[in-house]
């Protein structure tokens, strides 16, 4: 056995294994992926022997401009995993696009007095600009009103028409005598039958996320006069209508045997709330679900009898995965019926769960031929906003054209959303929270120890890497890392997209206690021994920040091609081992610059000002003295007393929630600094102990 000064513990041989590792060659270069788009390159399709990873987000309404909370729970998480499956070698594509048809689409064209086509093509570009913003790297991005889309919805609903799965039946249907006019689910709101809030809309409840059917609201309102039943006038009535069913009940046994069998397996990356929306479903037993509406804007019913009708918006919007794909590639058979060499991964938030976990896989399984069905569904929680939900209309919280106005770059903005994703349950943007996670996490750790590395091999050693003769804390401190590079590896593989960071700070404070307990600006100034082990202790900080800058890739990818710019290499596939020597004796560095600026307290004060809307008040923290860079232990832990103590008097004196939480954010931030200089773990504040 082996010990070092940090009180962990090896194994002789996962030290040995750790120095074979850091010896051999790292894998052959590739190019730099930080391109926002892969539609220029020629498709891709699956390879037999290779892993074939077909990764989806639910694809956004086009008839608005997406939130934060849009963003991380489903386009921006689907890109971190596609970027760690391509990091990975796997063969992986990535299909997304705009949701076109139905009533919300109407409906927003009506009130903005343009067609649904205009509105489309608006809002599609608006959607491509923020996503090109944010780097999202799709491998077709793409759209539903297409003639594809039409062609392929039809086919399918021919396959589960004559396979038995549909029926003819009359429905009693809202209909506004104002406006003479059948009201699609979207153009009615109401009062929820099952929880009683007074928002639900005519198919679904956003508070209880039950479906509804929008004949069991009380007090209906049509949207598109505004009218509501009154005691004087009924203007809202129940009329009948003929339209098709797909027949739930039918499939139920075949679905729940799938649903068994595909989340019960061992590689099973549902997530727990994916998981308990659809088993709550199936344990309530299926009704069947209408899958006509009375609109025009739509793909048409090829069914006789119903050809003035459209395809509902929730049975035609998933089979946009299928025709997207098919205007990246005619072979798109090739990836969508194929499961026995294709594993499908669908990253969305909890309220589209039902019809990506229940109600399309019964569709392909009614159709019965062969699809690839749903291996991994990864259903998010909510982002709200300061403790409030994002609302455009009243000028509350970030939307996705606004991020780019607020001078942060996208990596900062995609790191904290991932930092904050809502895997288990809601959780909030908070700008100071923003702040304080740039400043100690990616100034102070992540960008603190690459600089340090970087600039004292430039200014000490003309910028050429020196060589490096391990010492046995080295080699405690390479296998420490390969420790969390095995953590970061597996947690991406189960898609546990927020922990997986965790890893990547670790090896970054690891990184900063080696270089403060090894001291080299005093090592280079001493005897040729010394001057030896501060060139061999930053040459081996510089190979970690090589690995960083791989780790990094699909979390900040504009921060990946600078650091290695910065590192003069190229982009490689990740080792799923742990460091290798990146970079060898009289490699030529290039300029190191920093990596990430410092938000300062005035400017998120001001931003939060800008979007917190005009009729949001809201208790702002006050400024908190800034960290001086050189505190000492003793100043950090006086800091970190009195930061308690704020804390406590805003819990007595009622303060709001996200006030508290904000404190509790800074008081965070002060421990995470004590314990990069102390090496010891953090004792993290707010967090709630578990159960024994």
């Amino acid at each position: 056995m082996a010990e070092s000064n940090c009180d962990q513990v090896f194994e002789s041989e996962e030290i040995e294994r750790a120095l074979q590792i850091w010896h051999s060659s790292p894998a052959p270069c590739s190019p730099l992926a930080s391109s926002a788009s892969n539609d220029d390159k020629l498709p891709l399709l699956p390879v037999s022997g290779k892993r074939n990873v077909l990764i989806t987000s639910a694809l956004p309404y086009v008839n608005n401009v997406p939130h934060l909370g849009n963003i991380i729970g489903s386009v921006l998480s689907a890109d971190v995993f596609a970027r760690y499956c391509r990091l990975r070698g796997y063969n992986a594509i990535y299909m997304c696009g705009t949701d076109e048809y139905g009533t919300a689409t109407e409906t927003k064209a009506l009130e903005d007095g343009i067609t649904p086509e205009e509105l489309c093509e608006k809002y599609h570009k608006v959607h491509s600009e923020v996503y090109k913003w944010f780097n999202i790297s799709f491998d077709k991005f793409g759209r539903t009103s297409t003639p594809e889309q039409t062609e392929i919805t039809q086919k399918l609903f021919w396959q589960v028409y004559n396979n038995g799965y549909c029926f003819e039946d009359s429905v009693e249907q809202l209909f506004c005598q104002n406006c003479q006019r059948f009201l699609a689910d979207r153009y009615v709101e109401g009062t929820c039958p099952l929880c009683g809030y007074d928002d639900a809309r005519g198919d679904q409840c956003d508070k209880c996320n039950k479906l509804v059917n929008s004949t069991e609201l009380k007090h209906p309102r049509c949207k598109l006069c505004k009218v509501q039943n009154s005691e004087q006038q009924t203007t809202i009535i129940i009329k009948p209508s003929k339209h098709i069913f797909l027949d739930l009940p039918k499939i139920e046994a075949k679905l729940k045997e799938w649903f068994q069998r595909t989340t019960e397996s061992s590689s099973c990356c549902w997530t727990q709330t994916a998981k308990a929306i659809s088993n709550a479903w199936l344990k309530e037993g299926l009704n069947a679900r209408c899958i006509s509406r009375d609109l025009k804007w739509g793909t048409p019913v090829p069914l006789e009898g119903f050809t003035d009708k459209v395809f509902y918006v929730w049975f035609d919007a998933p089979i946009g995965y299928f025709s997207i794909t098919a205007n990246y590639t005619k072979d798109w058979e090739k990836w969508w019926k194929n499961p026995e060499q294709v594993e499908l991964f669908q990253f969305m938030a909890k309220d589209n769960v039902p019809f990506h976990g229940i109600v399309f896989p019964a569709t392909l399984l009614a159709a019965n031929d062969k699809y690839t069905i749903v291996n991994h569904l990864s259903g998010v929680e909510y982002l709200n906003y300061e403790d409030t939900k994002f609302s455009k209309s009243r000028g509350v919280g970030i939307f996705g054209n606004d991020a780019k106005d607020t001078d942060i770059p996208s990596d900062i903005w995609r790191f904290y959303l991932l930092f904050i994703r809502p895997e288990t349950q809601d959780s909030s943007f908070s700008w100071d929270d923003l702040m304080v996670k740039n400043n100690s996490e990616l100034l102070n750790n992540l960008g603190n120890f690459v600089n340090r590395a970087l600039l004292f091999i430039k200014n000490n050693f003309d910028g050429v890497v020196p060589k490096i003769d391990l010492k046995d804390d080295d080699k405690h401190l390479i296998t420490l890392i390969n420790r969390e590079v095995k953590t970061y590896i597996e947690l991406l593989e189960k898609v546990k997209l927020r922990d997986a960071i965790k890893p990547i700070l670790n090896i970054g404070r690891l990184g900063n206690q080696h270089i403060q307990a090894c001291k080299p600006w005093l090592l280079i100034k001493g005897t040729d021994e010394e001057k030896s082990r501060s060139a061999s202790v930053m040459a081996l900080c510089a190979n970690i920040s090589a690995l960083l800058s791989i780790l990094l890739q699909p979390y900040t990818p504009d921060t990946c091609v600078n650091l290695q710019n910065q590192l003069n290499i190229c982009q490689t596939t990740l080792d799923t081992e742990g460091l290798r020597q990146y970079l060898k004796e009289g490699h030529r560095l290039g300029t190191p610059t920093p990596l990430f600026k410092k938000l300062e307290q005035k400017k998120i004060d001001e931003l939060k000002k800008r979007y917190a809307g005009a009729s949001e008040k809201k208790q702002d923290v006050k400024p908190t003295k800034p960290i001086d860079e050189k505190c000492t232990v003793e100043e950090l832990s006086k800091m970190i007393d009195e930061q308690g103590d704020k804390i406590r008097k805003l819990k007595l004196s009622g303060a709001e929630k996200s006030v508290v939480t904000a404190a509790v954010q800074i008081l965070n931030d002060y421990k995470h600094r004590r314990a990069a200089l102390t090496g010891e773990p953090v004792q993290v504040s707010g967090q709630r102990k578990s159960k024994k």
